[in-house]
């Protein structure tokens, strides 16, 4: 079976601002080490599928050199790559204007490729997913397109596409970000959500692309086209909960799945890494999420108390510091005095003496001088950073006001 993957990676982030004022959501750093599109592509690499084209388009010089320069983009044959392809504009000189409509515009490659399935998935979510049974209740089904789905809660459901399936999984309804989601049956409190990730057979998806929805202009997979082909085609759900994944924990949270859209999502999916039984555990060499590898030297403790936190290479931990709850990535210093509480920070800042951090996000390449305090006074800090309506306090990427 010749499995073409489609990563749509063009997403504006306009909810992570400002970590997304100067890089596209995918590129926002993650967990310490990783970038948010670390986790699928590792999912694909670890799936079997090898030939994977990423759709980019705002601010996509930054995820370009990170593919360019963490991931290898060619294997040991022609059919085993990972390119990069801004927007080609083969429709006229336009942007990509929805989901389908990348995929619409990058027809070209789908025929160049000649597959027998596309898997086009998201890039800005944060799970572990083995694709390839995807693939299987794929064929097993003899479905023309699987939506993989995942069980949240109703409030959350009015976020995505709601589904409802018969007994066996074949989608009977959709609805894209619904005011009232309908509930699963017996579960009234929980639904049925679209994770935004499709098996579509080749020829049922160029017939969509090129016949019915050719003339189109703004074309969403889950507003646009699901909904409508239901009737035609055999449209199938992927419980993705119910996966057994190589090396997850029994502690871990079952089919563990963040779209971290929004500064609190994204905070608290850093602190789910965190425990001694964390909802999402990093450390499972069955399934690894792959990264950049850092030249850096081994993280120096020169004293201080690190609590419940994780770090990554090449910091240097001073005396009388106090790092608690909280996601440090590489090349951190931390000076003396120093207190970093329920906090992320991101590579290569400085934290200065007896500086006290509390519920922030400290983008890359920050220095923090002696004494200064974040997140402890709202008032004080509403005049100087951006504070998140749910209280967390952010500085963007390389401030140098404070140097």
């Amino acid at each position: 079976m010749r499995v073409l993957g489609m990563i749509m990676a063009g997403g504006k982030g306009e909810r992570l601002f400002p970590l997304t004022k100067e890089r596209s959501k995918p590129a926002v750093p993650f967990g310490g080490k990783y970038r948010i599109i670390d986790f699928v592509l590792s999912n694909f690499v670890n799936s079997n599928i090898f030939s994977s084209y990423i759709l980019v388009q705002y601010l996509s010089q930054s995820l370009i050199e990170y593919v360019r320069s963490s991931w290898p983009t060619q294997g040991i044959s022609k059919n085993h790559f990972l390119t990069v392809v801004p927007p080609q504009m083969r429709l006229g000189e336009i942007w990509y204007r929805g989901t389908a409509d990348s995929v619409r515009q990058n027809i070209s490659l789908i025929n160049d490729f000649e597959p027998d399935l596309i898997a086009i998935f998201g890039a800005d979510h944060i799970y572990r997913m083995d694709i390839s049974k995807m693939i299987d209740f794929h064929i097993k089904n003899n479905a023309d397109v699987t939506v993989s789905a995942n069980v949240v809660s109703l409030k959350e459901a009015r976020s995505f596409g709601v589904m409802t399936v018969d007994n066996q999984n074949r989608i009977i309804n959709f609805e894209e970000k619904p005011d009232n989601p309908k509930c699963i049956p017996g579960h009234p409190t929980k639904a049925y959500a679209s994770m935004g990730n499709y098996i579509f057979s080749k020829n049922v998806l160029l017939k969509i692309l090129q016949q019915k929805y050719c003339d189109v202009p703004s074309l969403d997979f889950g507003k646009n086209i699901i909904p409508v082909i239901l009737k035609q085609y055999r449209t199938f759900a992927y419980d993705f909960p119910s996966q057994k994944l190589p090396g997850v924990k029994s502690y871990e949270e079952q089919g563990y799945w963040r779209d971290v859209g929004t500064i609190q999502a994204y905070w608290q999916a850093n602190m789910d890494l965190l425990g001694a039984k964390p909802k999402f555990d990093l450390n499972n060499p069955l399934w690894p999420i792959n990264t950049s590898v850092h030249n850096l030297p081994p993280t120096a403790y020169i004293g201080g108390e690190v609590i419940n936190s994780t770090l990554s290479n090449g910091c240097r931990i001073n005396k009388n510091t106090v790092i608690k709850n909280s996601v440090l990535a590489s090349n951190i210093i931390v000076e003396e005095g120093a207190v970093i509480e329920d906090s992320v920070i991101m590579d290569s800042c400085v934290i200065g003496k007896n500086c006290h951090i509390k519920k922030a996000i400290i983008d890359r390449f920050n220095t923090l001088p002696a004494g200064m305090k974040v997140g402890l006074d709202k008032e004080e800090d509403s005049q100087n950073y951006f504070i998140d309506p749910s209280g967390i306090v952010i500085i963007p990427r390389g401030r140098t006001k404070f140097l």
